[in-house]
């Protein structure tokens, strides 16, 4: 796994008037693009998450995107977000907001027997925050952002 990079005519020039992001963007006519990828063996190229948003807790990487389709799985989770938060001897932990499905309510040690058959033990969350709604943008994407 590593960070998808990419060359070519199409690829951009540079972000208007952010001199500082193009060049951290923009290494040696390659555009480092934060996403996150693996090849399988017939070359084909999977997405599995943003740069940005790799958790390490104890010196081991966890992927948002695989605890929250872990947590996408359990019949009362509507929608699931995954952060890391800081910790003062992990670094970092992570932290799950959960929407249930309308009608569903959610409890943690239900949550944490869930997972505990589908992630490894430090990929399970830490801290659990059930809402009602989570913060989106103009797309509809959750804006991660916007959570701590």
């Amino acid at each position: 796994m590593g960070e998808l990079i990419v060359k070519g005519p199409n690829v951009m020039k540079g972000y208007f008037n952010r001199k500082d992001e193009t060049e951290a963007a923009l290494k040696g006519n390659w555009l480092h693009t934060g996403d996150l990828a693996l090849r399988d063996p017939e070359n084909y190229i999977f997405l599995v998450g943003r740069k940005k948003e790799l958790i390490i807790t104890a010196g081991l990487n966890v992927y948002p995107r695989e605890v929250e389709e872990a947590l996408a799985e359990h019949p009362s989770v509507a929608e699931a977000a995954v952060i890391g938060v800081s910790h003062p001897v992990k670094g970092e932990v992570i932290k799950a907001y959960l929407r249930p499905e309308e009608g569903q309510t959610l409890d943690k040690q239900d949550l944490l027997r869930f997972l505990r058959n589908r992630l490894a033990g430090y990929k399970i969350p830490e801290t659990f925050v059930f809402t009602g709604d989570l913060p989106r943008g103009a797309s509809g994407k959750i804006l991660k952002r916007l959570l701590e």
